[in-house]
């Protein structure tokens, strides 16, 4: 049914300003972001089949695989190149749903700079996720703290295919020296949606951990995340 047909009060605009944010379902605060439709197709049609794009989607992973958007999550994790292949995503509409993943990275880019990254752990974890967890390959991302473990910089520094990153301790700490860190967190994606760490992954952290303790800077964690979730080496008694 078109916007214009729906009583004031189910108009997904007027039912935020109404009622908040929270009562809207994913595809009516989508919609106020796509604004309009196309022909033959409302908005609130076009937001609900975007959410429901799956394996047959638009989007295809770097290894070859499709990939789709999947709900919301997978949607804001979407590049403007994958948005182009939308039928009726023109630039502003895939401008500004790309926008809004970029602001949400920013806000808790902030939030990490002004506080103690570990009073919120969650919000470490959410940070990476919003980062790393849609990647089709392999990413092997540092976050680099100040003597209060508050953020000052995040790094992607290795990529590499979906079973294997080759990652160098001697670049890890050329840019923890960079930039002056205290401590380190690291932190990996796994693209096949198993968090649970290697024995790879856990002879890394403790390589790291040796290289990085020779220029004074403490790792912190490890956090390997996936789509949906992350895990926490420290957190898992594995650091």
């Amino acid at each position: 049914m078109p916007l214009k047909d729906l009583p004031l009060e189910a108009r997904p605009r007027e039912k935020l300003l109404a009622r908040g944010p929270g009562a809207l379902s994913d595809a009516e605060l989508l919609a106020i972001l796509l604004r309009t439709g196309m022909a033959g197709k409302g908005v609130l049609q076009m937001a609900e089949e975007l959410l429901r794009l799956k394996n047959d989607s638009v989007s295809r992973n770097t290894d070859g695989r499709r990939g789709g958007f999947g709900g919301i999550a997978g949607l804001l994790h979407a590049t403007a190149d994958d948005l182009k292949r939308v039928k009726g995503l023109g630039p502003a509409k895939r401008a500004e749903i790309v926008a809004v993943l970029e602001l949400a990275r920013r806000a808790m880019a902030q939030r990490l700079q002004e506080r103690e990254v570990f009073a919120d752990p969650q919000a470490v974890k959410h940070y990476l996720q919003l980062h790393l967890a849609a990647k089709g390959h392999e990413v092997f991302a540092v976050l680099f703290l100040d003597s209060q473990n508050k953020l000052l910089a995040m790094e992607e520094l290795f990529r590499g295919t979906l079973t294997q990153t080759s990652v160098y301790p001697r670049e890890v700490v050329i840019r923890a020296l960079h930039h002056s860190a205290a401590a380190v967190v690291l932190a990996h994606n796994h693209p096949s949606g198993s968090v649970q760490p290697s024995r790879a992954d856990e002879a890394l952290t403790q390589t790291l951990k040796a290289a990085l303790a020779l220029v004074d800077v403490r790792v912190l964690d490890h956090i390997i995340v996936g789509p949906g979730q992350a895990l926490s080496m420290a957190e898992a008694g594995l650091l």
